[in-house]
């Protein structure tokens, strides 16, 4: 569905790039996840792929369309949900997907089937103007489903919102991927990035540093440590234990022994800690 090679962009016409050699492809179906802390290339690379910003240098294929000759019918399969909602203030949120869906050229979907869908139902009559922030976020959410989009562009989609809405939208993201719905998503928050994504491409500074599943990251970069609680409840101890390191292995023989374990779990390091580990950059 994405075919990126050798992308380039400069926001100053000189070689101090804002995305700087970027290539990769994504298949059809797949969750992409594009992370990285602020600044370092998402939103350039995303406004290249989805038409917002001119393409200057390298090849870019979105949905089989070359985003350098672009044709109006690519924006009825794609779609995209920004960070910065961009809804009209002065339309109610029913008008706002009703005018968006006059843009299209194939069949939209229900705006207020949408509206429940993000739990907005009771809100279609309301201007967007008295919506808070993550109510605006989730109008722009609903915005982008509008054209049943093969190829769907997410930008911090859960941002702002609060842990029951946020499940909820990424109950939304993973069915729509059921469907065979391939995703696009560019975040730095590692967590949603491990829940929903089956690849994920780390870039700093406009260069991305490598490509693959959260789980061979973990395996390949993540410590294998052993997390044991022991002792009784009033007196409960816990250690954390390498299981390659030798004297770690003789201490868990140990307390497997002489102690009463009360839990024992593998512990894993988090897409956060590998991220650090390999770029050197925290996510701020």
């Amino acid at each position: 569905m994405i075919t990126v090679e050798h992308l380039y962009h400069s926001y100053s016409d000189d070689e101090i790039y804002a995305v700087k050699d970027v290539s990769f492809e994504i298949p059809k179906g797949e969750v992409f996840g594009f992370l990285g802390p602020s600044g370092a290339g998402k939103s350039t690379a995303q406004g290249i792929l989805t038409g917002l910003l001119k393409l200057q240098k390298g090849h870019v294929s979105v949905a089989g369309y070359d985003v350098e000759k672009i044709k109006q019918e690519m924006f009825n399969q794609i779609g995209v949900s920004f960070e910065q909602s961009n809804v009209y203030s002065k339309m109610t949120a029913l008008e706002n997907l009703k005018f968006y869906a006059q843009l299209f050229d194939v069949p939209t979907r229900n705006p207020q089937e949408l509206l429940e869908l993000v739990g907005l139902n009771s809100k279609g009559d309301i201007r967007a103007s008295e919506f808070s922030k993550g109510m605006k976020h989730r109008l722009t959410f609903a915005r982008s489903m509008l054209n049943n989009p093969e190829l769907w562009f997410l930008d911090e989609p859960t941002t702002g919102l609060d842990p029951a809405i946020a499940s909820i939208i990424k109950g939304i993201i993973r069915e729509e991927n059921r469907k065979g719905v391939t995703i696009f998503l560019t975040t730095h928050n590692m967590y949603i990035a491990d829940e929903l994504c089956d690849r994920v491409a780390f870039i700093v500074e406009g260069e991305i540093k490598l490509i693959d599943s959260p789980q061979n990251l973990k395996l390949k970069y993540g410590q294998d440590l052993i997390k044991v609680e022991y002792g009784e409840n009033s007196r409960l101890q816990s250690k954390t234990l390498s299981t390659t390191d030798e004297n770690d292995r003789k201490k868990l023989i140990e307390l497997i022994e002489n102690e009463n374990i009360r839990t024992m779990h593998t512990k894993e390091a988090t897409l956060e800690e590998i991220f650090i580990k390999v770029t050197g950059r925290e996510l701020m």
